[in-house]
């Protein structure tokens, strides 16, 4: 039996050595004359983590640096030999071990761009059974799961897919929003990158689902090898009669492309997105008309994130009562938590809703990488509220962000220690949502523009009591007459770093000259 080594090929790896380890690999292959299969695989944790196929079953080894892949083969890392680096059976690593991966079951197991290997761990049954149902009972099923929007919103599924449906045209699109734009998150990326087929299987369901022949998958430019994987991942799929005019045999007919951005925030909105997509400048819509009813180029479109679609096919192979198992209230299913910032140990970690705020930091993050206390933490990417240590036992829930006037977003959570100047980082929210707006709506494009010099004055010691009132003011404005998300939730961080954090906002002392 020829070895088989899986070495990462995601963008968190390769920006960590991975391509350098992959030769270093291939080389010592060559030098002692041994044959073996390098499976380039998607990301897990520790990158860039090695592992190997024993008899046994995989073993990993993690961080992998180029100058240990000598000790390795003399260690005799093909069969599974203890090293420096050996970190045993990847399902047994603690990190790992916690979650409960279904949306990311394949991620960092299977060769992304082998559909065998897809189908072989489970792929494409959730395609097999909606091409033998009628639309309405596979809308019925994914509104049945509790499957809400995991781009932000929260909003049910299902109940945008039954409008698409329940509207005639002779043409409907999926679009998939793969604009992931926020800090903290690359949930998106990992699973385009590390299992592509699965966004296109559900984008496939989505399509037969609602009458839609064809979708998009619009990509932030930033995201290169994500591009590149999904447009491999479609010519396979089309080629193999996943895509078509007769999905899988089916009378359906889909088809998709990747289309990509050029980089604007904004266009992680909808509307926003849809303009782009139609070759315009990327600036919010106003609604009414829903993109549900007057979408991409004024057709029914369903807009969904990349992991609202991706959770689709194991709704539609184990069944909406399986999926809806997991979560509380109504936040059902699982979400990938993006850890990242000041922490000692950041990743992807999958699980059902419901875990608190302060077990994901404390017990998965491990605290803060520097060791200082916890200050802080941003839920939800630029947009989201700062939480205090006080709120820490928050379950992650929509609803119960949503109580303590916070959002879960995309599922990004972002680290302090007391180091941290929250001002400056109330400051920040106002000169980013400046930076980025469309100008479309005047209290996003002037809002944040005289927010970030009121905060300047409090800074500057100039009034701070009135100024901070004025900020107050402002954020109200920017909450309820923006146009989209973007200036309607950049009150979250300003306002929760003035009322968890007011010490910070407080003038500098001065120092007095001694008389």
């Amino acid at each position: 039996m020829i070895p088989r080594i899986y070495i990462p090929a995601d963008s968190g790896a390769l920006a960590l050595g991975a391509e350098k380890v992959a030769r270093a690999i291939e080389k010592e292959l060559k030098e002692r004359g041994v044959e073996a299969k390098i499976v380039r695989n998607g990301s897990y944790f520790l990158e860039p983590m090695v592992e190997v196929a024993t008899a046994e079953g995989r073993v990993a080894y993690g961080p992998v640096k180029p100058s240990d892949v000598k000790s390795l083969f003399d260690s005799g890392f093909l069969k599974g030999g203890h090293h420096k680096r050996w970190l045993g059976a990847p399902d047994k690593i603690p990190f790992l071990a916690k979650q409960t991966r279904l949306t990311f079951a394949r991620c960092g197991v299977i060769d992304p761009l082998s559909l065998d290997s897809y189908k072989s761990h489970g792929g494409l049954r959730g395609l097999q059974n909606a091409v033998a149902m009628a639309p309405a009972d596979v809308v019925n099923q994914v509104t049945e799961s509790g499957l809400r929007g995991r781009g932000g919103a929260g909003f049910p599924t299902g109940i945008k897919w039954k409008t698409v449906l329940d509207t005639n045209s002779e043409r409907k699109y999926i679009v998939c929003n793969a604009d992931e734009g926020d800090s903290a998150t690359f949930a998106d990326r990992m699973i385009m990158e590390g299992d592509p087929f699965v966004l296109i299987e559900g984008m496939a369901i989505a399509g037969i689902a609602t009458g839609a022949t064809k979708g998009f998958v619009y990509i932030r430019s930033e995201y290169p090898h994500a591009v590149a994987t999904m447009n491999k991942a479609v010519a396979i799929a089309r080629k193999a009669g996943v895509l078509g005019v007769n999905v899988l045999g089916s009378p359906n007919a889909f088809d998709m492309e990747i289309r990509v951005g050029a980089g604007a925030y904004v266009c992680g909105e909808e509307t926003s997105l849809l303009n782009s997509l139609e070759g315009k400048r990327g600036v919010v819509r106003a609604k009414p008309p829903l993109p549900a009813i007057q979408g991409l180029f004024g057709k029914p479109t369903v807009i969904n994130n990349v992991i609202s679609l991706a959770s689709v096919p194991i709704i539609m192979d184990k069944g909406a009562a399986y999926y809806k198992d997991f979560g509380m209230g109504r936040s059902r299913g699982t979400i990938p938590i993006q850890i990242a910032g000041n922490v000692k140990h950041g990743g992807l970690f999958e699980t059902a809703f419901g875990l608190t705020l302060g077990e994901i930091v404390d017990e998965i993050g491990g605290g803060t990488a520097s060791g200082r206390p916890v200050k802080a933490v941003q839920v939800g990417g630029p947009l989201g509220a700062y939480f205090p240590r006080a709120l820490f036992d928050t379950p992650f829930d929509y609803e119960a962000f949503a109580a303590k006037d916070g959002l879960i977003g995309h599922a990004g959570i972002t680290v302090f220690d007391d180091s941290a100047d929250m001002m400056k980082q109330a400051r920040f929210a106002m000169e980013f949502c400046a930076i980025e707006s469309c100008g479309k709506c005047t209290p996003c494009r002037i809002g944040s523009t005289r927010g970030m010099e009121v905060l300047d004055k409090v800074a500057a010691g100039i009034e701070a009591e009135k100024n901070l009132a004025l900020v107050t003011d402002l954020c109200n404005t920017m909450k309820f007459g923006s146009l989209c998300a973007l200036g309607g939730f950049t009150p979250y961080p300003v306002m929760s770093s003035i009322t968890h954090f007011p010490e910070d906002f407080k003038p500098a002392p001065t120092r007095v000259a001694a008389e």
